[in-house]
């Protein structure tokens, strides 16, 4: 697929992008690769072929979820202006 002068400057206009007027001529040889290598890409038989989420066989390292940390929030809470039943109180923001 080829794309022309007038179509490089509207795609610009549209992407709201400034281009030289020598640029043009690079632009649209470049687009046209791209639409090129999408077709070729499209005429692959894809029928037998099942979906992955990945290119690659991997498993992820977890680690244990387990806590390491004690519970601390009433000391945390001694140093905001208003607490209760645990929760920080805040000043109302939407009426």
């Amino acid at each position: 697929m080829s794309i022309n002068k007038a179509e490089v400057q509207k795609i610009a206009w549209l992407a709201r992008l400034g281009i030289d007027e020598q640029d043009i001529a690079t632009y649209s040889e470049e687009l046209s690769t791209i639409l090129d290598l999408l077709e070729r890409m499209d005429a692959v038989d894809t029928d037998d072929i099942s979906p992955i989420s990945h290119p690659l066989d991997l498993t992820t390292r977890l680690r244990v979820d387990a806590v390491t940390e004690q519970n601390q929030r009433d000391q945390f809470q001694q140093n905001a202006p208003q607490t209760e039943a645990g929760c920080y109180l805040v000043p109302k923001v939407i009426e």
